[in-house]
């Protein structure tokens, strides 16, 4: 079987499964370099040693934790070649990801959250942003969400986190007056929760909301360039400024993790320092 063969097949299999359009997006880009560096030859002729090359030479220019999103897809494939009976022998079982540093993710204090927030010109811009900051969704959840996902009654929303697992999060009373004054000035019929803003009309793509949060990022006149993860850590890390349990985050968050969530624990600044000034 040729690597393009296995990889149609196994593109098959995994949409079947439940992956995200995202996570196979980002997988058919890592195949490719496969293909790029390989060429299209039969899986069965590529050895333990040849990817051991391919991640040296690879690892010369990546940082660790690309090299690792790298060495994850491989072992996947080659995981399900083998387990397929596509091949004999898995050469990819015993590729070891590079250890990482932990790296406290990145944020905005309460103060800086009001610098995008004041420079948000349109309905739009405000719920978008809102919604971003209060629910702590990802954004790959927040493209799929329509406008029947809404809960007003409630402030909340079901969404399809990885593996198309649902969950529900909930939003602020300020996300739920922009989001009806967005709605409401709407004059198209798109089920989608947000649509483009030029015609046709039709469901903001993963990029287009990437690129609105950039927009007002950029008008916020801070130093921190916003993007929508980081309106994430944000959500997490104010929540446990707040003294909110690590298990009720995780829950919001869609972690299947503690572990995931437990990094947000040191980026509590307020309430370490609350701690310290408490019993020292």
């Amino acid at each position: 079987m040729l690597l393009s063969e296995a990889w149609d097949k196994y593109h098959s299999d995994k949409r079947i499964e439940g992956y995200s359009s995202l996570t196979l997006k980002m997988y058919g880009f890592q195949c490719n370099l496969l293909k790029r560096y390989f060429g299209d030859i039969r899986i069965c002729d590529i050895t333990t040693e040849n990817l051991k090359q391919y991640l040296v030479e690879a690892g010369e220019h990546l940082k660790p934790s690309s090299l690792g999103h790298r060495i994850r897809f491989i072992r996947s494939l080659f995981k399900w070649t083998h387990e397929e009976g596509y091949i004999l022998k898995n050469p990819a079982a015993k590729l070891k990801e590079p250890k990482l540093g932990k790296r406290i993710p990145k944020f905005l204090t309460k103060h800086e959250i009001e610098h995008p927030r004041e420079r948000c010109h349109t309905p739009m811009e405000n719920a978008l942003f809102e919604f971003f900051y209060s629910t702590g969704c990802r954004i790959g959840e927040v493209a799929k969400i329509n406008r029947d996902d809404i809960n007003f009654t409630g402030n909340s929303v079901i969404v399809h986190g990885k593996g198309d697992k649902e969950r529900e999060v909930y939003f602020n009373i300020r996300c739920a007056i922009w989001l009806k004054r967005y709605l409401e000035e709407r004059e198209d019929n798109q089920p989608c929760l947000f649509v483009t803003e030029r015609k046709p009309i039709r469901r903001m793509s993963i990029d287009t909301l990437r690129h609105i949060v950039k927009r007002i990022s950029n008008r916020a006149g801070i130093k921190k360039t916003i993007h929508p993860h980081q309106l994430r850590h944000s959500f997490a890390t104010h929540l446990v400024d707040n003294g909110a349990p690590l298990e009720i985050i995780q829950s919001l968050l869609g972690h299947e993790k503690s572990e995931t969530t437990r990094i947000y624990a040191h980026l509590s600044g307020k309430l370490r320092h609350d701690f310290y000034s408490k019993y020292f």
